[in-house]
């Protein structure tokens, strides 16, 4: 199932949390923050503006976003856990 944003929202898939620290100890996952980075798996119209056009995104599909801990909306779809949220809560693109 394909999951369509409207306007300006954008759905996330959240990339894996770290397990180890960099000094090598094992994260029992209750200890893991929260990633703050994923992928842009769709985008919607863009926000609706005063004239009647839409806003052009400023991410797009495929890219490697930074966000928040908890912005946007968890959803699950086909049992993937996923995020829809506003492109305002994107903080920047990894390139």
């Amino acid at each position: 199932m394909r999951i369509e944003p409207l306007g300006d929202n954008i759905v996330v898939k959240r990339l894996e949390a770290e397990e180890t620290t960099t000094g090598g100890i094992v994260l029992p996952s209750s200890a893991q923050d929260k990633p703050t980075q994923g992928k842009v798996l769709s985008v919607g119209d863009g926000k609706l503006l005063a004239d009647g056009s839409r806003a052009t995104h400023q991410v797009k599909e495929g890219d490697r976003v930074f966000f928040l801990s908890y912005a946007g909306t968890e959803v699950v779809v086909d049992d993937e856990r996923l995020l829809i949220m506003s492109e305002d809560e994107i903080l920047a693109i990894l390139e």
